[in-house]
């Protein structure tokens, strides 16, 4: 008689799958707004647009890059889906645009139920603090995909914009102000480098302490991406944001630019802030080029945004009003032949 083999005897357990499933519906339904039109489980999710003149969809995708190995090693899951979520606010917020709803997918050699709801929990909590349905998904089990406990996360996020409102760097003047607002640690970008120095070139544990803190390294690197919508649809509410840069990948030195408009570049002045240690540490570890550690890491700054001079001090009083801790970090100028769309003073 031929052996009888089943799913699970290949590696995939629906049974274990459905579970996942079960307790992420509970959870999702949660970030449910009115414009949701379906529950979670449909083959498509289905969203009412709200009423605009001339409504633009913004849309965008990431991931958390190496980040999940921190969370594989530290069995610790429940933060990483509010990075993805806030990851990709701040990528369409810089545009101008609030958050609809948000997808994500999922995908591991073995799901466990368990897991997926600590990661989805993150997602729902992300999602309700920046007002986005969380409207569906992909949970993938893939046997031989990945190692044993270690999985993938990205996520998808759509928004919306009036399009007389959209911020393309079009409003952006030579002697517009940029301020800036902090990051919270590393965010989602330079894990790599950053684990290669710490534990391989530095020989410390996830249970070090951060030299000159009393922070333990793991819940440094565990820190949550900062949602910066809040900040941003506040300057947008009353007229005072020209444009704005979400420093991610490739830090100031690359991001800063996407803000900007041809012919005009930004002088940023490293006195204005004091970089955390985290990141000088990274820096004296694996005596990183300037050039380099700048385009690697946010160093501290989180969100940059450019307000109209003679706005500045509104824009400055209604940051601090709500919380936030905005510097002056630069200016706008005239690019110079041959010099970069960045000049650090």
């Amino acid at each position: 008689m031929p052996q009888v083999i089943s799913y699970r005897d290949s590696g995939v357990d629906i049974d274990e799958a459905d579970k996942a499933v079960a307790a992420i519906r509970k959870m999702a339904r949660a970030t449910f707004t009115p414009g949701v039109l379906t529950d979670i489980g449909s083959f498509g999710g289905c969203f009412a647009l709200p009423k605009l003149r001339q409504p633009v969809l913004v849309s965008s995708v990431d991931g958390v890059g190496t980040k999940l190995k921190i969370a594989f090693a530290t069995g610790r899951h429940d933060t990483i889906g509010e990075d993805l979520v806030n990851h990709c606010t701040n990528d369409i917020a810089v545009q101008g645009a609030r958050p609809l709803f948000f997808l994500d997918y999922l995908a591991a050699g073995k799901i466990e139920a368990g897991v997926a709801a600590q990661i989805v929990s993150g997602m729902a909590r992300g999602c309700l603090a920046n007002g986005c349905a969380l409207i569906g998904g992909e949970t993938a089990e893939m046997p031989g995909m990945y190692a044993d406990g270690e999985y993938d996360i990205a996520g998808t996020i759509v928004g919306i914009v009036e399009k007389k409102r959209i911020l393309n760097g079009s409003k952006v003047r030579a002697g517009d102000m940029l301020l800036a607002l902090g990051s919270n640690g590393l965010h989602t970008n330079g894990y790599s480098l950053a684990r290669n120095l710490l534990f391989n070139v530095g020989k410390l544990t996830l249970e070090s302490l951060l030299p000159g803190t009393n922070t333990v390294l793991a819940d440094e690197l565990l820190k949550v991406h900062r949602s910066y919508l809040k900040a941003i649809a506040l300057l947008m509410k009353r007229d005072l944001l020209a444009a704005a840069a979400h420093i991610t990948g490739g830090g100031i030195t690359d991001n800063l630019p996407r803000a900007l408009p041809k012919g005009l570049a930004a002088a940023v002045d490293t006195n204005s802030w004091t970089v955390p240690p985290l990141f000088e540490l990274l820096r004296s570890l694996g005596n990183v080029p300037d050039p380099d550690w700048r385009r690697t890491f946010n160093l501290g700054v989180g969100m940059i945004l450019v307000i109209p001079k003679k706005k500045l001090d509104a824009a400055i009083r209604a940051l601090r009003r709500d919380g936030e801790e905005p510097w002056i970090l630069g200016e706008v100028i005239p690019q110079r032949r041959g010099r970069g769309r960045v000049v650090y003073l």
